[in-house]
């Protein structure tokens, strides 16, 4: 969720801007009008890389070359009907199916890819305002995935419910995959209605299978936005990144993987002029450091791409500019900038 200028300014302790500059690899064309928000990779059997985007406002997908960050296409215009969306906002890939969320048709629409054609859909059932997703593989052909639904009050349902009622924030769904069919069943949901771990205002989620952990974004600002610590059984975990850790709007997350055990989490300081990322240890939370680029501003989703593509045999991190064009950060740069393990470049 992109805020006003207003909510940018840094909140009450924040921390003075820091970190280390890194270059954009790239800058992709612009797509003005668009409101690119969350972005996923997908690798086709010929070793090209896209990265798609959800856009917002024209209620479709913008794909882009991952290597150079020309525009490939379009897919979609709005609509409930297959193939078309309304607010298209999460997305994921997942073998050759991406998943995307929409908020005003209240489901998870499922697409094959490359030709986008329709799988199936989800979610219309218990989803209120949904925005961010996350998957995994929790058997052969069954995923467990993850829906934050960031539903409303008030007229212009921009008042935060309260405290008690916060407890359906998450939305569990287990997945299963049959040749051209899926089908998907509801887990239930949760969200813890203690103070500290209440989910104000959800969208990006992220989590790590190998720790049972989930990373959940909680946006709401005046309060110290961060990331709260879940776990898969969904209770809260007793404790969230520290205050003052967020400058601006803690928004897209990502887990860096480094073998079964090591790696990093990288997450979105949301800023203007220029967004920070930061890094954190993927097991003790510890801070790894924070960079940001010479363009980057008001970074809504994330995509981090741990594999070789042609221009990045290292992989790359992918992140949006403000709401209109995706940047690309080469996994190599910030090894050697941030000084991290290097057993995390393949």
């Amino acid at each position: 969720m992109t805020p006003p200028a207003s909510g940018l300014e840094p909140g009450p302790g924040a921390p003075a801007a820091h970190g280390t500059t890194i270059a954009e690899a790239f800058v992709s064309v612009d797509v003005p009008g668009e409101e690119l928000d969350s972005l996923a990779t997908w690798s086709g059997d010929d070793g090209a890389t896209w990265v798609i985007a959800t856009a917002k406002s024209t209620h479709r997908l913008v794909v882009f070359d991952a290597d150079t960050g020309a525009l490939l296409r379009t897919v979609g215009a709005e609509g409930e009907a297959p193939g078309r969306f309304r607010r298209p906002n999460g997305i994921a890939v997942f073998a050759d199916l991406l998943f995307v969320v929409e908020r005003d048709n209240r489901r998870v629409q499922v697409l094959r890819l490359p030709a986008f054609s329709h799988v199936g859909s989800f979610g219309q059932d218990g989803l209120r305002s949904p925005y961010g997703l996350w998957l995994h593989e929790t058997a052969p052909d069954e995923l467990g995935l993850y829906v934050t639904d960031s539903y409303m009050e008030g007229a212009r349902f921009d008042v935060v419910p309260a405290l008690a009622t916060l407890d359906a924030r998450v939305r569990r769904y287990r997945v299963e995959l049959d040749g051209d069919r899926i089908r998907a069943r509801s887990l239930g949901a949760f969200g813890s209605v203690d103070p500290a771990g209440a989910l104000r205002i959800v969208e990006s989620i992220a989590g790590d299978p190998a720790r049972r952990r989930l990373l959940i974004a909680d946006e709401f600002r005046p309060g110290p936005s961060s990331l709260r610590v879940y776990g898969f059984d969904g209770k809260f975990a007793g404790r969230s990144l520290p205050d003052g850790t967020f400058r601006g709007e803690a928004e897209g997350v990502a887990l860096w993987a480094c073998g079964a055990d090591e790696g990093y989490w990288v997450a979105v300081d949301q800023q203007a002029p220029l967004t920070n990322f930061h890094l954190f240890h993927r097991d003790s939370l510890d801070p790894g450091g924070s960079f940001h680029g010479g363009v980057a501003s008001q970074t809504d989703g994330i995509a981090l791409h741990a594999a070789a593509t042609h221009r990045f045999p290292a992989g790359a991190l992918y992140a949006v500019h403000d709401d209109r064009a995706v940047v690309a950060y080469d996994l190599r740069d910030v090894v050697a900038a941030l000084r991290l393990d290097a057993t995390c470049l393949p």
